[in-house]
């Protein structure tokens, strides 16, 4: 056991923002395959408040069992500190970033001052960016790229029995349901990149934003309801998901398809075979070769990481809630160190 001691964000319990923990944790030591990572920041995902309040959307058997304390957190930006003895393609003093270890529940433990990372999941970071904007990048935006460009890996999909299977983007129309939020406003950004005509669905106040990153419509969800309005779309991303997403199978094309990116509660699998639609989801995994593809887009601005707000990592649980309050535009960082 390391004796050294670092800053970090634990929990005990399960529960709101007021279970997370400020306080000293063992400093991580170095396995074979690792690089050890001093965190200067730490993207904020939705995979970390459901670990954080015990995953209690999922039905009670499909709750993973996690040993407490927990460290939360995924995506980081940082400087490598040390590199395992086997380890080739990073040294000492590089700026690298990293989604750490997902999908294991509980070990990914990126919300500290020091974490290690399996080489094969780690970049260089985009030099063309700054740490917090770097940090902001990985879950979200490999998310947007798995489901629309390249899966990326053979993990099997626990969420459906075919393989995920992204469809060609240009010249077609394609729809961003959530595009204001974190992977939504890179699925805007993915599908002009490759040439889609292409409609974001948020809140009126994140349009200007939203037609900068590229959308060519607009449709302003608290005064129309989107699937009343879109019609002949190829594919509709819906960052949302959920038990609702099912409403926008009416507007898409016979062969068009829909990719609820949380498909927990869709029901919609008859009306889908009736209209022609195929309806798909993945569950992400970290990819240090798609992040390296990728920080070439976030180098040259290509793709841009937009920053809903930044926090200390001391000050969490602020930060946890921001979340709670949603209608976040792009991404919550924590900032660790000066």
């Amino acid at each position: 056991m390391s004796t050294e001691t670092m800053k970090a964000i634990r929990i005990y319990e399960y529960g709101g923002p007021e279970v997370l923990r400020y306080e000293d944790a063992p400093k991580p030591e170095l396995k074979p395959g690792e690089v050890l990572v001093r965190v200067h920041a730490i993207g904020i995902n939705p995979p970390d408040w459901y670990l954080r309040d015990g995953y209690k959307a999922l039905p009670p058997e499909w709750r993973p069992q996690v040993p407490f304390p927990i460290i939360l957190g995924t995506d980081v930006s940082g400087v490598v500190e040390a590199v395992a003895d086997d380890v080739r393609g990073f040294s000492v003093g590089d700026d690298v970033y990293s989604m750490v270890r997902f999908f294991s529940v509980g070990e990914s433990r990126a919300y500290a001052e020091y974490v290690s990372v399996p080489a094969s999941e780690l970049a260089l970071k985009p030099a063309g960016i700054d740490h917090a904007h770097a940090a902001g990048a990985p879950m979200s935006l490999l998310t947007g790229w798995q489901f629309m460009i390249s899966l990326g890996h053979d993990e099997p999909n626990p969420l459906q029995p075919h393989k995920h299977q992204p469809v060609p983007l240009e010249g077609k129309t394609v729809l961003v349901n959530g595009a204001a939020g974190g992977v939504g406003h890179f699925a805007v950004q993915i599908a002009r990149l490759k040439g889609a005509h292409v409609i974001a669905v948020a809140s009126g106040k994140h349009e200007a934003l939203l037609r900068e990153l590229g959308a060519d419509e607009f449709i302003d969800y608290t005064k129309t309801p989107p699937e009343e309005v879109a019609h002949d779309i190829d594919l509709v991303v819906d960052a949302l998901g959920g038990p609702t997403t099912g409403r926008f199978l009416r507007t898409l094309k016979r062969g068009g398809a829909l990719f609820p990116v949380y498909p927990l509660g869709f029901s919609g699998a008859e009306e889908a075979e009736k209209l022609g639609v195929t309806v798909s989801t993945t569950q992400v995994r970290s990819s240090g070769a798609q992040l390296a593809e990728i920080a070439r887009l976030l180098d040259d601005g290509t793709i841009r990481v937009v920053l809903d707000s930044t926090y200390p990592l001391a000050e969490t649980r602020k930060a946890h809630a921001r979340a709670a309050r949603g209608h976040i535009q792009g991404k919550i960082v924590l900032t660790v160190g000066a």
